[in-house]
């Protein structure tokens, strides 16, 4: 058995013997060799030893594992046969599961072959790999029957073909792993939630304001402020384009230009347009039914057949297109990024619904669904309601991650 323990500025190690074993296998071993080895992880010489063992102590050996260096203890590579240094928060428990895994594999081995620099465990360095997250670590490494049924799964896979295997290891495999239950959670996530949280409630709030004072904005400076909320909702656009010339080609014989208000361009090149109307309380559906159904007013119906006749015209335009755009464009886009006219889409967002009957509702939803080129038709109080449920679930999820962090103490 295996302890640690602190001792006159030392870190320790403890071996004790157990059953019917001794530890003065240690010290023929330490005579013969010159060092001796525990759990395949910590390689100590003789002169390792804290204290030279009475003659009838054949229980118990200490050796010297380390130094207490102000906050943090620091390892002595050789014992663990590190090429850095190791630090240790001195508040941590150590045991040796911190040092062993499965198999008596080295963590901090591993951990060493794959860095450059010294590796700090808890506490304030500025490099410090924070407690919870090697816990995390250690939870992670695979256990004794993962490594078994890989190695066979490996094994089956490069034999299966010459022999005759008696059973599918790389399907026991893959069910060991479909039935474990790794650990997920991360301790940075806390802060980018926040940060999300934030930000959804800093849209919501000044969407709500500006939905107040909606006549006060001239059209173009509304376009402009809603579509910078567009870009914190859907991260994959990188830039709004304003005021995009097109060609149209069937307005007469001769090609005639238009004008895209907005184009969104993802972070691949694609190309989508969005059509941003006021928020104008009877622009979606009719008050009134005709033959039992609320029918689209004819604000909604004229900016959904602009936003088709626009990716018609896009669609058309090819190859073309996308290099004349760019050449206009080219100093509101990354420099290496190529603009690519790939079945755009087009967003809609106009009018308001919170009067609507649940009728409206109803017919307004059949309405939004029916358009192949549109990704998305809708009111300024749907997306509110679309804000406040993502608020809603971030507040929930971080609730339940700070629950969890608090049960981990």
């Amino acid at each position: 058995m295996i302890s640690f323990q602190t001792e006159d500025g030392k870190l320790l190690l403890n071996y004790e013997s157990e059953g019917w074993n001794n530890a003065k296998w240690l010290d023929a071993k330490l005579e013969q060799e010159g060092e001796v080895t525990l759990r395949r992880t910590f390689t100590f010489r003789k002169d390792g030893l804290f204290n030279q063992p009475e003659d009838e102590d054949d229980s118990q050996r200490t050796f010297v594992m380390g130094t207490v260096d102000g906050r943090y203890i620091r390892i002595n590579k050789s014992v663990l046969g590190l090429q850095h240094d190791l630090l240790i928060d001195s508040a941590i428990r150590l045991d040796a599961k911190l040092f062993v895994a499965h198999r008596d594999i080295s963590v901090f081995r591993k951990i060493d072959e794959l860095t450059n620099e010294p590796i700090v465990i808890g506490g304030d360095h500025e490099s410090a790999i924070p407690e919870v997250e090697f816990k995390r670590l250690l939870n992670e490494f695979p256990t004794s029957t993962e490594l078994t049924h890989y190695a066979r799964a490996r094994i089956h896979r490069i034999l299966n073909g010459y022999l005759d295997m008696a059973t599918d290891a790389e399907q026991k495999f893959d069910a060991y792993l479909s039935r474990r239950k790794p650990d997920r959670r991360t301790t940075n996530p806390p802060l980018i939630q926040e940060y999300e949280l934030h930000k959804f409630q800093y849209v919501r709030d000044e969407l709500r304001q500006m939905l107040k004072e909606s006549d006060a904005y001239p059209e173009k400076e509304w376009q402009r402020k809603i579509v910078q909320f567009l870009l914190l909702l859907f991260p994959k656009y990188i830039a709004v384009l304003e005021n995009v010339h097109i060609k149209d080609f069937y307005a007469s014989a001769k090609a005639t230009s238009r004008y895209i208000d907005l184009m969104l361009v993802d972070a691949d090149g694609n190309i989508d347009i969005v059509e941003i109307k006021k928020p104008f309380t009877s622009a979606l559906v009719s008050p009134t039914k005709y033959r039992g159904n609320h029918t689209p007013r004819s604000e909604l119906a004229g900016t959904v057949m602009q936003a088709e006749k626009y990716l018609f015209h896009l669609s058309k335009w090819g190859q073309a297109g996308e290099w004349a755009i760019f050449q206009k464009r080219k100093n509101e886009l990354p420099p290496s990024i190529e603009l690519k006219i790939t079945n755009p889409k087009a967003m809609i967002l106009l009018g308001r619904d919170d009067k609507f009957t649940q009728q409206q509702r109803f017919d307004f939803e059949i309405i939004r669904r029916k358009y192949a080129n549109v990704i998305d038709i809708m009111s300024y109080d749907d997306l509110l309601r679309r804000l406040d449920n993502i608020i809603a679930m971030l507040r929930k999820n971080s609730s339940i991650g700070q629950s969890l962090e608090s049960g981990d103490e």
